[in-house]
């Protein structure tokens, strides 16, 4: 096996996270077909097929599944490398781990202030959130509820909302109020946790339906697949926000109530080093309401920035 990069290995956990080259690819800020070629480089240098796929979806073959916990612990190791170096260097990097989201002006607003390190672990809210509490992250960008925070010893601010829409088959572009819609909700608890409370809560405070799947069709083709079998409006999820959708669906806005989805920027009570405070405030000051306390918004029970 010739020199394999840690580069490499990133893009690897980023594929296998999105099963989606494309999404991955603007995750990663590359080229789509830059990727592609660096995974098959990979998959040279390993001697095995990492993933199989097709125009229409993405899989991690075995050899995949059983490298890729590997491939983290190695990346971790890596990581760590990094940290105690930039300790003994006394320029250590502020840690910042995120789900799906990031402010797109994030390394505009933290250049000045601290060298910001993007986490290449992305993860579910709650994985990430608990990897702030234990001490692998800094800060991280996830979703969060009050007593999240409570019980892991967390401090959050707002940092950004995305108002949720609905996906439809047909041409009818027109307002669908919540009530009509259908809400998924995965058995995968381990990659869905918060999707899931989140889901329930929308469907118990609105009257939208709660669908129980067992395909990942949160996201991605079974998601479109599943919208094209429902008699209701589909809750997109904020994984699937920037997603373009096939010719044949379309997009409905959600109203009565305009239902949002909150971003926090999360860290550990007692924190003191002014790098992290620095990044906080650079990251948080400013942000506004976003439109989450407007008389029509709906956010759940147990969010942060419920009340004003």
């Amino acid at each position: 096996m010739t020199g394999v990069e840690l580069r490499q290995l990133r893009y690897f956990v980023a594929v296998a996270e999105e099963l989606n080259f494309g999404r991955a690819a603007e995750r990663l800020l590359i080229a789509g077909p830059s990727l592609s070629q660096q995974i098959k480089a990979l998959e040279r240098d390993f001697g095995v097929r990492l993933f199989d796929r097709d125009r229409r979806s993405v899989s991690l073959t075995p050899a995949g599944a059983a490298l890729l916990p590997h491939t983290r612990a190695l990346l971790e190791r890596a990581d760590d490398l990094q940290r105690r170096a930039g300790r003994l260097s006394g320029s250590e990097p502020v840690r910042l781990g995120y789900v799906n989201w990031l402010p797109p002006d994030l390394t505009a607003r933290t250049a000045a202030v601290a060298q910001l390190h993007i986490d290449a672990w992305i993860a579910p809210s709650h994985t990430q959130a608990a990897r702030v509490a234990g001490g692998g992250l800094d800060l991280a960008v996830c979703w969060v509820r009050t007593e999240d925070l409570e019980r892991s010893g967390l401090h959050a601010r707002l940092i950004g909302a995305d108002r949720l829409y609905a996906v439809a088959t047909g041409d009818d572009t027109s307002d669908v109020p919540a009530r009509d819609t259908v809400v998924l909700l995965d058995d995968d608890t381990t990659s869905w946790s918060s999707w899931n409370v989140y889901g329930e809560l929308l469907a118990q405070d609105t009257g939208a339906r709660a669908v129980r799947i067992s395909d990942g069709g949160i996201t991605g083709p079974a998601f479109f697949d599943h919208v094209r079998r429902s008699d209701r409006p589909v809750v997109n999820s904020p994984k699937g926000q920037a997603t373009p959708l096939p010719h044949d669906l379309v997009r409905r806005p959600v109203v009565a109530p305009e239902i949002y989805w909150t971003w926090s920027l999360v860290w550990r009570e007692g924190e003191d080093r002014p790098a992290v405070l620095a990044v906080i405030d650079a990251l948080c000051t400013g942000v506004g309401d976003l439109g989450i306390h407007a008389p029509d918004a709906w956010l759940p029970e147990g969010d942060p920035h419920r009340s004003r």
